[in-house]
């Protein structure tokens, strides 16, 4: 906490007079100020609970302290910056702006000017005099501003802090497995604002440097946990209006694997997910220039789900291409993969592949010869297929690291 040092800066030389004349109608000043406060300061203008509370103490404080300090110069004004810490810290805590307590001590500030105007010549002060205690007045009042304004600033902090503790907690129910009682969630989006949507989708991110990351700017209804060993987000109604495109401004500093659209209570599946892909995407199976959706790459996870049981059938699938130097078996492998993917058709795999037609039906030829007795079987061609996907996302990464 950043408190207001208690180092005594002396209210003028005021005359020990004028502080025993205040002192002697303190009551009727405080009752003429909260009066002119009320009148005057519209969040004040209510007659009874805090409000009232509130007005009457910071009043009652702020007189108190004033005639002590003038009457004895050895009183110290640590309780009172403290008090009106806690007086700020209140305000802010129920919600009023801290311009109306300020306000509120300019009018005070006034009363007391205008009793001063009033004793004055009873009690034959001088024009210096005068200007004195003027100015202690305002010495004053920012003294005890500037605490309220300290106090309130860290009550704003505290609940801040705690809102985002709790949104926190939020997320963390949102994707436990098992998924908590839907009561304990009902509560808590509750206590933080958060409406609960029909549907949410995880996101799973990973810094794309070291050191600390600027806080991304987003939503206030995504939640998000930056500091778990496994950062992420949860966003409401993910195919809504607009949602597709807010993961967008997070790339300049993260990558970012969205989980699909699930039911409350089975967040724990798209975080999974989503944690799936984030990792195929650090290992550059996936590309990381863009936001990646699990829904675009479900056959991809399907295929990496057992990266033991693909090795398997890549060693049985792909046996003929073993006797074969790398160039033309690459070829004859990305060649058969883009035929079977194109309903084997030739002039489209040779579009697909950016070649001449011809070029493709030669080395399907080959490729036919090589493997026609899976190609007649509906299960060989399915898992050849399969094998030959894994094996062209792992040439793709390969090649990314040329």
């Amino acid at each position: 906490m950043t408190a207001v040092h208690d180092v005594e800066r002396p209210l003028a030389d005021i005359p020990r007079e004028f502080a025993e004349v205040f002192r002697a109608h303190l009551g009727d000043i405080a009752e003429e100020m909260i009066e002119e406060i009320r009148a005057s300061v519209p969040e004040y203008s209510r007659p009874s609970g805090t409000y009232e509370h509130t007005v009457r103490r910071a009043v009652e404080e702020a007189l108190a302290g004033f005639v002590n300090r003038a009457g004895d110069r050895r009183v110290s004004r640590g309780r009172l910056l403290e008090v009106y810490r806690i007086i700020g810290g209140g305000e802010a805590s129920e919600g009023r702006p801290l311009d109306s307590l300020q306000s509120a001590l300019r009018t005070c500030a006034r009363v007391a000017w205008r009793r001063l105007a009033t004793e004055s010549e009873r009690l034959n002060l001088s024009r210096q005099h005068m200007c004195d205690i003027g100015e202690a007045i305002l010495v004053y009042l920012d003294e005890i501003a500037a605490a309220a304004a300290e106090g309130y600033a860290e009550a704003q902090a505290r609940a801040a802090g705690e809102l985002e503790l709790r949104r926190r907690r939020l997320l963390g129910l949102l994707v436990a497995d098992p998924p908590p009682d839907a009561r304990a969630v009902e509560d808590l989006s509750r206590s933080v604002g958060w409406t609960l949507p029909r549907t949410v989708a995880c996101v799973a991110l990973a810094p794309r440097r070291q050191g600390e990351l600027p806080r991304p700017a987003l939503p206030p209804d995504v939640l998000a946990d930056l500091d778990r060993p496994d950062p992420c987000l949860v966003v409401p109604d993910p195919d809504g209006p607009g949602r597709q495109a807010l993961l967008h401004p997070l790339l300049s500093d993260w990558i970012v694997a969205a989980g699909p659209a699930v039911k409350l209570g089975e967040g724990a599946v798209s975080l999974r997910l989503a944690g799936r892909a984030l990792e195929l995407t650090r290992r550059g199976v996936l590309g990381h220039d863009t936001v990646i959706r699990v829904a675009d790459h479900v056959s991809t996870l399907m295929i990496f789900q057992d990266e033991a049981l693909i090795r398997l059938m890549e060693q049985t699938r792909l046996a003929p291409l073993r006797g074969l130097r790398p160039g033309r078996r690459d070829r004859l492998a990305e060649t058969l993969l883009a035929w079977l993917q194109s309903g084997y058709n030739a002039n489209e795999a040779a579009a697909r592949l950016h070649i001449h037609p011809q070029t493709v039906r030669y080395r399907l030829r080959q490729a036919v010869e090589l493997f026609a007795d899976q190609l007649k079987d509906p299960d060989g061609r399915f898992e050849l297929e399969a094998a030959l996907r894994a094996w062209a996302l792992r040439t793709q990464r390969r090649d990314a690291r040329l």
